[in-house]
């Protein structure tokens, strides 16, 4: 007998003119395949600094942690998430479609002048933060045939908003951790005033959260990313990777993880390799 159908989940680069702007597109797709059991439909989310926009393109999503600033527990279909400081849990009650872009938040900032500070940790429907034309992007999105087509709609819509935002000022680009990087220097030479308050809340209103926050996400993602595959083995040692990520020790580690995933180094390799709800660390790559 041929094997049951999996859930589709994918991850998709953007073009290289918005690689800048837009750090992924995600797919999770789980209509095609056997029902997945109650445990399997979470979905869980690290903290991050990106800021997203979430399209449920069939089915429904549900709160299943704190986080949600929204007058019910279902989600809508179009959706916009903001940098997040703690883990998060969602819960599909059947099966799903979720269309999720992935934006570096400065980069968001620039082309819809929207502050992230005021959206850490938040929530929002589309329509109480973004214009008309954004409004009508998402509509075809979520009336789009397949994936490919939402990607070329997003695509081909921020491609010359982005090209005009970056005439207009130095962006951060780039991976997380050159963005980070350069994040710090633009706000340092943005204007005339450069004392360390104005520095930092240039970056909250670009990033929605401190630089200090920022670099830890850095530095444990990397690590995640260095470990990748010696977790999915099993055989990875915490010891080393504190070691190689530049963290005081292996409890540093430790304590890092945690706050960002809510599981301790072992605790996550596990789950990664074991557990339908972590797919999102499986993919990430």
């Amino acid at each position: 007998m041929p094997a049951a159908p999996t859930p589709l989940t994918r991850l998709i680069a953007p073009r290289t003119a918005l690689a800048s702007c837009v750090r992924a597109f995600l797919v999770r797709d789980t209509t095609r395949c056997v029902p997945l059991p109650p445990a399997q439909r979470l979905n869980r989310f690290p903290a991050a600094p990106m800021c997203s926009i979430i399209w449920t393109v069939a089915g429904d999503v549900e709160a299943a942690a704190p986080g949600l600033s929204l007058p019910d527990v279902r989600m809508p279909p179009a959706l916009f998430g903001g940098p997040r400081s703690y883990p998060l849990v969602s819960y599909n009650p059947g099966p799903v479609h979720s269309f999720i872009v992935m934006f570096y938040p400065a980069a968001l900032h620039a082309l819809t002048g929207v502050s992230m500070d005021a959206l850490l940790d938040q929530f929002r429907p589309l329509d109480a933060l973004f214009d008309a034309a954004w409004l009508a992007l998402s509509d075809a999105v979520l009336a789009a045939p397949d994936d490919a087509a939402r990607v070329r709609l997003v695509e081909d819509f921020l491609a010359p908003r982005w090209q005009a935002a970056r005439k207009s000022g130095d962006h951060p680009a780039g991976a997380v951790q050159d963005w980070v990087r350069r994040l710090g220097v633009q706000a340092a030479s943005t204007g005339l005033a450069s004392g360390a308050r104005n520095i930092e809340r240039r970056i909250k209103a670009w990033a929605g959260q401190p630089m200090r926050t920022l670099r830890r996400m850095r530095r444990a993602e990397q690590s995640f990313l260095d470990a990748r595959e010696a977790m999915l083995q099993g055989n990875a040692s915490w010891s080393d990777i504190a070691a190689e990520g530049g963290y005081a020790d292996q409890a540093h580690l430790c304590r890092e993880v945690r706050a960002i995933t809510g599981l301790s180094p072992t605790e996550l390799a596990r789950a990664s390799r074991e557990d339908e709800s972590y797919w999102v660390y499986r993919i990430w790559t």
